[in-house]
């Protein structure tokens, strides 16, 4: 009499079952991890950035502007401060090693050369937990000094602009304005954070302390929105002028992303919490549970 070697349909379903409890067990502790390696890198970018906006200060006594509004570009031929319509990120690139295109000729020449800015993603001011195309969907409104682009490089990092929304809008409608010392500018005499429209803080204007007030921030991104364009804290290059992109308040604590539309506050895609790094350039992890006040007080240089 043969003998065959065979399962049964009994231990075919219990191996089945065995497999099927040991892959559920598996799977979340393998995700854990990779969010764990994700939460580490989108800190350590964090800590890269405020290393270039030290470096900055460092060469030039003050931390970067916000640039004029969100209707413009980060122009390289405008420096910094007051003269630079474009915002924050695009005057730390070349203390981060970025290489922003320049221009010898002419105005076209130039203003093709903003076009290429507008469209420019970068990898440093990405989240990995969040979708990782470098340039997204834009918004439908082109800027006052380059052509619209539909895919635009996006930023998932904020400045600190404080407890108190001075709501610059998009600044004015020609460089020949903006220079004018005639033009009215927005007040940003209440603006309590560290980088803001035409702004000039010192360190030594943090009087709280630069251990004790943020720098930078995650932001609150709607998940419903991380690719078409249609969050308005989401729809703009990271190379604009102030904007809902570029800067984020204190008034409410942090909030991990979920399909709502918040686009004032700081925020995580991270379970764990949001990151912050704070104006000496320390990292640290914010619970979304933080206490309001002290989240609130973190976003003031100067409130004692």
């Amino acid at each position: 009499m043969t003998l065959r070697n065979a399962f049964t349909l009994v231990e075919f379903l219990v191996v089945v079952a065995i497999l099927s409890v040991v892959l559920s067990l598996l799977l979340p502790a393998v995700q854990a991890a990779r969010e764990s390696a994700r939460v580490s890198i989108c800190q350590n970018n964090t800590k890269q950035v405020s290393l270039a906006i030290l470096s900055f200060e460092s060469s030039n006594r003050v931390l970067p502007s916000n640039g004029w509004g969100y209707r413009w570009i980060y122009d390289p031929k405008r420096g910094f401060g007051v003269a630079q319509p474009g915002g924050w990120i695009g005057q730390i690139a070349v203390f981060a090693e970025f290489a922003i295109p320049n221009s010898a000729g002419g105005a076209l020449e130039e203003f093709e050369q903003r076009t290429q800015i507008n469209a420019m993603g970068w990898g440093l001011m990405r989240c990995p937990s969040r979708p990782n195309g470098l340039s997204l969907s834009s918004t439908k409104s082109a800027p006052v000094n380059a052509a619209y682009v539909a895919l635009v490089g996006k930023t998932d990092y904020a400045a600190n602009e404080g407890d108190f929304v001075t709501d610059t809008g998009g600044g004015p409608l020609s460089l020949l304005e903006g220079d004018r010392k005639s033009y009215v500018w927005t007040s940003t005499t209440k603006a309590s954070g560290v980088i803001f429209q035409r702004s000039a803080i010192k360190l030594r204007d943090i009087t709280d302390g630069t251990s004790l007030t943020y720098l930078v921030g995650e932001k609150y991104v709607s998940r419903s929105h991380y690719v078409d364009g249609e969050d308005r804290g989401y729809d703009q290059s990271l190379f604009s002028g102030v904007d809902l992109d570029l800067n984020r308040w204190t008034i409410e604590p942090p909030k991990r992303d979920d399909r709502s539309a918040d686009v004032r506050r700081f925020g995580a895609a991270h379970s764990s919490g949001c990151n912050f790094v704070r104006c000496d350039g320390s990292v640290h992890q914010v619970s979304y549970d933080i206490d309001a006040a002290v989240h609130r007080s973190f976003g003031n240089r100067n409130d004692n």
